[in-house]
């Protein structure tokens, strides 16, 4: 059973700064993709980053480029966001995934295989 357990997030000021960790209980962690990506009320979940194995390959929406960055570490199966200089538009619950049976674009929720619970982030003005 694969499971990914988020955490780091919380309400916080626009300009602010905060960092999420998903730790991901996967046998071979190292050699799988892995997302972050967010869901506002109301709104369909959104792409936020992504990185490949070895961090060969890193991906960013538009919206976060320059402000959030993606990172993992795979002796401890965690991957974390770092995010700064939050804006209020960046509140959602943001989730972690985990690919692990296909190769599908990682921009898409649809090629993840496995979800963590999710972790509020809220920015006030």
């Amino acid at each position: 059973q694969v499971q990914l357990v988020e955490s780091g997030g919380g309400l916080v000021q626009a300009g602010d700064s905060l960092r999420l960790s998903c730790t991901v209980s996967a046998r071979g962690f190292s050699r799988y993709p892995l997302g972050w990506f967010r869901q506002a009320p109301g709104q369909e979940r959104e792409f936020v980053a992504a990185i490949t194995w070895s961090a060969s390959n890193i991906y960013y929406s538009d919206s976060v480029k320059g402000r959030f960055a993606i990172s993992r570490d795979d002796a401890k199966n965690t991957v974390y966001l770092q995010m700064n200089s939050l804006k209020p538009e960046d509140t959602a619950v943001y989730y972690c995934a985990v690919q692990l049976y296909n190769s599908a674009a990682l921009t898409s929720p649809v090629s993840y295989d496995y979800w963590g619970q999710g972790t509020q982030v809220t920015v006030s003005s």
